[in-house]
């Protein structure tokens, strides 16, 4: 069983499962149905931020995160038309993305293709009619760039709220391209990874979708560094708009947007997942803003599952930063494999048998030693099953 976690990842990120992707493609079909979200998954985000209405996928743009399609695409042309409700709404479509979001962030690594309305205003960092970029560990080489990796279209062509864009982007070995309203704008080169899921970006903004559609073309069986990481089957613990499916003490937290706050009052405050759990995975990334920052983590509510999140911690402290960490948690039975920031402790983690064994919630608690000191913020807060026959 000491090896179980890093067979896992291994297999994880390069496993490219036949879906079908290298086919011969027969032409476009449906990437949404009008109906509801079937092929899609709520990464991030709370199940109001997307809504069917009208044969429209609506995005609140509350809170900032992903949509994501349910399986992975490599070579393909995308089609889809997307229109701002409110002047200097801001969104985006990501390609050849990861299942979940990259460390201490709401997106995803992947290459990100620009979704703003033109009331958010135009500066030499950004344009608001199409810009192509890789984004949180992801790779491309821009054409007509200016000097960085974002590429800027040579054109402008979208149209401001409240008013129907088209938007083609045609993604092909590596090499990326997007059409506005028609006409052929941006280009990019060279992408990695080059294969992955396509997620659609809530960021603020009011936005509308409609008539999404997908081409699919035969690709090369890739090296595995070349494709995002397939889906490991984590599902998301926090909304980002409340704390639902939370209880326990909710005035020592705050909920600010993607990222879950713990700011006081002084003293230790517990946050507990109603739903109960033995055998899973917890992914969480921890932001620990100083040397008073301390969040500690119940895995199944009670004190044998106890792990001190802390620049200080004896246990963590190598693996630890000041800033975002991310930390991987997997228990089964009574074993508890530990990963921070993409090391494995060495060997797991043997807890007490007995009734410690019993299911429980996941619970989080912070701790402020002196007034202003100690906050730590939470993120990326996921949970999976785990078969505990493993």
């Amino acid at each position: 069983m000491r090896y179980l976690v890093p067979l896992l990842l291994l297999t994880a990120c390069c496993t490219l499962p036949d879906e079908g992707e290298h086919l011969a493609a027969t032409g476009f079909r449906p990437l949404f149905n009008g109906k509801n979200l079937d092929g899609w998954v709520p990464v991030n985000t709370a199940p109001s931020t997307w809504v069917v209405r009208d044969g429209l996928l609506h995005c609140t743009g509350k809170p900032i995160g992903e949509l994501r399609t349910d399986r992975m695409y490599e070579n393909f042309v995308l089609e889809l038309e997307w229109r701002h409700l409110d002047p200097g709404g801001n969104a985006g479509v990501f390609v050849w993305a990861d299942d979940l979001t990259a460390v201490g962030v709401p997106f995803h690594r992947s290459v990100e293709v620009q979704v703003l309305d033109h009331a958010y205003g135009n500066t030499a960092g950004y344009t608001t009619h199409g810009d192509i970029f890789p984004i949180h560990g992801a790779v491309m080489t821009p054409v007509n760039g200016r000097g960085g990796s974002r590429a800027f279209p040579t054109e402008l062509h979208s149209k401001p709220s409240p008013e129907w864009n088209h938007y083609s982007i045609t993604c092909m070995d590596g090499s990326i391209s997007l059409k506005v309203n028609g006409v052929l704008v941006t280009k990019g080169h060279d992408a990695n990874p080059r294969r992955g899921y396509i997620c659609l970006e809530s960021e603020g903004g009011r936005v509308d979708y409609r008539n999404l559609r997908i081409r699919e073309f035969p690709g090369a069986v890739l090296e595995c560094e070349q494709a995002g990481i397939f889906d490991r089957g984590y599902s998301t613990i926090y909304t980002g708009v409340d704390l639902s499916g939370w209880e326990g003490d909710l005035d020592g937290w705050q909920v600010q947007d993607w990222r879950l706050v713990h700011k006081g009052p002084a003293g230790p405050s517990r946050l507990i997942q109603k739903a109960t759990r033995s055998d899973f995975g917890f992914l969480a990334d921890i932001h620990l803003k100083d040397n008073d920052s301390r969040a500690t983590i119940r895995l199944r509510g009670d004190y044998s599952t106890k792990l001190e999140v802390a620049l200080d911690s004896p246990l963590l402290h190598e693996h630890l930063n000041k800033g975002w960490n991310r930390l991987e948690l997997l228990l089964v039975e009574t074993t508890l494999w530990i990963t921070v920031n993409g090391s494995q402790l060495d060997g797991p983690i043997e807890l007490p048998t007995g009734g410690f064994w019993a299911p429980g919630g996941i619970a989080l608690q912070g701790a402020l030693t002196i007034e202003g000191a100690g906050e730590v913020a939470l993120a990326s807060l996921f949970v999976r099953a785990v078969d505990g026959k493993r």
